[in-house]
């Protein structure tokens, strides 16, 4: 079995970058420690790779598919959610009133991650229940949360988001579900909803549907939109499940990836009555949801961010083993050929993949770590923390899913033809990522949600403290010796960042909305760039403080990363001019271009 995860980036990551062992001296997690940690993540490796690993390529060519009326799944993943269950992940994060082992975000996030580099199909069931419940825990009533939210945390049902429909897939203020009043404080929901993942499955007893709707009456637009809980199974008083709610499956999507999770098409309303309950307040219902699409928006990054990191650790490990070739200055024709590795086209390969997925996973870790600071960090910086991780989601988001696709082209390329079929897994954690671009907002709406509204938000508050951030870790890394150059390359993107965007931000009256958003692909380029350069900076900066007294593993494992940040900063990093430079001069190409010329 190919391995899906560096357990030594992970502890690196966790404990020399972000310094997780201290949050045992806050309130919430005094009960903790560093070993606690350690232990939850070596259970997390241990079922990851016994109940997920084991069945990635199975669940791949087995889809999901209907039998006498009912999704079927290939056996190992009701396995697998047993396993995931018992082990107490579904409330990892959770207060312990609520049963939850109350463990920091960043520590559940890195476990999460074991999972999902492991099988992204079959995590993503786990994962879309523990997004439900979050949800609830916020806004849904404390009668709803014992009825709903109780079950989800304990892994007996599981959860969904319902936002799409057929005719509006991101366009949510065009959605024309319908919540009709039944009299007695519930709502008769009708419509149809398109690409709702684990949707329908017999992995669970229930299944809670969190459903966008419009209650009859509504204003057009997303200030309508209502939010609401339908179960799969109505819940009787006493929470046993009654009868069918008749949400009815009707068809499955087939994918390029993420075989593993039912795709579903689902009719509520369809046979009788679907019966649901408001969360909140009327018209606040994608203000609700927005609680869960970012924190599934994180999640989606730090999915692309593990599919990339098993595709780069596949490479790594072929490109050690197969032999090919000979160096150029070598003519002699009957000498061994040399392992791949010793290459310098494929030692590129493999670090541009290692630059982007052990960038890509700090970048997640972090995000993850500011939930935590937002949640128990000191009460002074809690405002520029939400408007920080406001700011970065949409890089969260985007980054990784756009670059793990290339991390694994690169992975297929130094495979060669291996590759490139079923006998490697690479191909497939390609297929798999394509997705995570799509979904949960495509790079286009991040661009828009980032250029549009996250840097002027506050007016402009979260763009200064990721810029004061920045300039923190650089002024901190002064000094440490081989940093010269990545320093440098940080500050000349941050310097060209923050001119380009106070450039177009200066035009915006001028350009009007349109045009101003045109570019907005590049905003998002140039400062998911930059922010990878900063991640890495902050790798770089812990290895060189610790290299000095490293031995051995230890010392390759430090050079290493600040080889990983030199080829980011030299290879990756220019690009970023680039980008600043289109973003400044608010190009109109793709503005102008008509229909009729395609």
């Amino acid at each position: 079995m190919a391995p899906f995860l560096s357990r030594r980036d992970l502890q690196f990551q966790l404990y020399e970058v972000l310094d997780t062992a201290s949050l045992p001296q806050r309130p919430r997690f005094a009960e903790h420690s560093r070993e606690v940690y350690d232990d939850v993540l070596n259970l997390a490796y241990t079922i990851a790779e016994r109940y997920f690993a084991n069945h990635a390529r199975e669940a791949d060519l087995n889809e999901p598919h209907v039998v006498d009326g009912k999704v079927k799944l290939v056996p190992a993943a009701a396995e697998a959610m047993r396993a995931f269950r018992e082990a107490g992940f579904f409330s990892a994060h959770a207060d312990e009133e609520l049963g939850g082992l109350q463990l920091p975000h960043v520590v559940a996030q890195a476990a999460h991650a074991h999972f999902k580099a492991a099988n992204i199909g079959t995590s993503s069931y786990p994962f879309l229940t523990i997004g439900n419940a979050n949800l609830q825990r916020v806004f849904a009533s404390p009668e709803q949360q014992r009825k709903y939210m109780l079950p989800l945390l304990e892994g007996r049902w599981f959860g969904t988001m319902a936002l799409s429909e057929p005719h509006a897939g991101s366009g949510l203020a065009d959605i024309t579900t319908s919540a009709t009043p039944r009299g007695d404080g519930t709502y008769a929901i009708t419509g149809t909803k398109m690409w709702i993942s684990a949707g329908e499955h017999e992995l669970s007893e229930n299944i809670i549907h969190l459903v966008l709707a419009r209650i009859k009456g509504a204003p057009a637009g997303v200030k309508g939109i209502s939010l609401f809980i339908v179960p799969r199974y109505r819940v009787n008083a006493d929470g046993s499940l009654g009868e069918s709610n008749n949400v009815v499956l009707a068809g499955l999507n087939h994918k390029m990836g993420y075989r593993g999770t039912t795709n579903t098409l689902l009719n509520f309303g369809e046979g009788g009555e679907t019966i649901g309950e408001l969360i909140g307040e009327p018209g606040r219902g994608l203000g609700y949801m927005f609680h869960m699409m970012n924190s599934a928006r994180i999640g989606v990054g730090m999915g692309a961010v593990m599919l990339g990191y098993a595709g780069y650790l596949a490479s790594l490990e072929y490109a050690r083993e197969r032999r090919q070739g000979r160096h150029a200055s070598n003519k002699d024709p009957e000498s061994e050929p040399v392992r791949i590795i010793e290459h310098a086209d494929v030692r590129r390969l493999l670090l541009r993949q290692k630059s982007i997925v052990e960038g890509g996973l700090a970048l997640g870790l972090y995000a993850a770590h500011l939930e935590d600071e937002i949640e128990t960090g000191p009460a002074a910086e809690r405002e520029d923390n939400v408007l920080l991780l406001d700011l970065l989601t949409p890089i969260v988001k985007s980054w990784p899913s756009r670059y793990s696709q290339e991390a694994l082209s690169d992975a297929i390329q130094v495979m060669g033809g291996a590759g490139y079929t079923r006998d490697y897994p690479v191909e497939m954690y390609y297929r798999d990522n394509r997705l995570n671009p799509i979904h949960e907002g495509t790079e286009g709406i991040q661009g828009n949600d980032l250029l549009g509204r996250k840097v002027t938000q506050a007016d402009g508050r979260g763009l200064h403290v990721l810029l004061e951030r920045i300039q923190t870790d650089l002024k901190a890394s002064e000094g440490l010796a081989g940093l010269a150059e990545i320093r440098a390359a940080l500050e000349r993107a941050v310097t060209q960042s923050a001119a380009a965007l106070q450039a177009i931000l200066a035009r915006a009256p001028e350009l009007g909305p349109d045009l101003f958003l045109a570019n907005a692909n590049s905003a998002l380029e140039m400062l998911g760039h930059t922010v990878i350069g900063w991640m890495w900076l902050r790798q770089a900066a812990a290895a060189a403080r610790r290299l000095p007294e490293a031995r051995g593993d230890d010392a390759d494992f430090y050079r290493g990363k600040e080889q990983a940040a030199r080829f980011f900063a030299t290879h990756e990093l220019p690009k970023v001019k680039a980008h600043a430079d289109l973003l400044a001069s608010a190009d109109r190409t793709t503005f102008e271009m008509q229909d009729a010329w395609f």
